[in-house]
């Protein structure tokens, strides 16, 4: 239901997206009743049917069952929810999986005021070597492929949002957060900061750049420092 409004292009978008829904559903068969009883007690008990009020102390056993029994249920409602958050919120923010085959591509994500600057790997795969590739604004990545990030903050809170990938990560200054992320879709999508950092904070976007295989190689051949150099 969400995908309809906004994209989902990330592997674990789909589970957040369940649990936000059965949120939706849980909560608003609550309310939807809770709001018909309320106005059919209204009708039911208009002053023209009912001019005199019945006074309760809280010790009659039949409007007891009615509140405990809705509480009961509602607190079944409640064991499903955590549940579901639970087994999403580890598979996302607990756990760091890992490549078939090998480590996953890391890239750097590193928030200011007020603007994004991402580390990419150069050919070699690895961070803190010559090639490198520096960008501002612009994370370029492959698709159906691990990535781990580094977040950071050189300044004030930011908060790394991708909603294509119902990522929200919030970047504390003197801690390197890190997470995970798989794209499933090419193309090019938005990156926000989701704290407000500022009297820049909505003059902070970014794009997140979804590529094929070859397209990507193709980038990294054509941003690379050391090839730059060489020509």
């Amino acid at each position: 239901m969400i995908e309809y409004w906004l994209q989902a292009a990330s592997t674990y978008a789909g589970d957040i997206d369940f649990v936000i829904e059965l949120v939706a559903v849980i909560v608003g068969f609550w309310f939807f009743l809770t709001v018909g009883i309320f106005f059919w007690l209204i009708f039911a008990h208009r002053v023209s049917r009912s001019p005199r009020a019945e006074y309760l102390t809280g010790d009659e056993e039949q409007p007891k069952k009615f509140i405990t029994w809705a509480h009961m249920l509602v607190l079944v409602c409640d064991v499903f929810i955590v549940w579901a958050a639970v087994q999403v919120w580890y598979e996302v923010k607990q756990e760091l999986p890992l490549e078939n085959g090998g480590q996953p591509q890391v890239v750097r994500v590193i928030s200011q005021q007020w603007a994004w600057s991402f580390v990419h790997p150069g050919a070699d795969g690895v961070l803190d070597t010559a090639d490198d590739i520096r960008s501002v604004d612009e994370l370029h990545i492959e698709v159906n492929r691990l990535y781990h990030y580094e977040l950071s903050s050189k300044d004030v809170l930011h908060s790394f949002s991708v909603p294509v990938f119902r990522l929200k990560q919030d970047a504390i200054p003197g801690r390197v957060i890190r997470g995970w992320f798989e794209a499933t879709q090419t193309g090019s999508y938005d990156i926000q900061c989701a704290e407000i950092c500022g009297i820049g904070h909505a003059l902070m976007p970014a794009r997140i750049v979804i590529e094929t295989p070859e397209q990507h190689a193709a980038w990294l051949a054509g941003h690379s420092p050391t090839q730059l150099a060489a020509r």
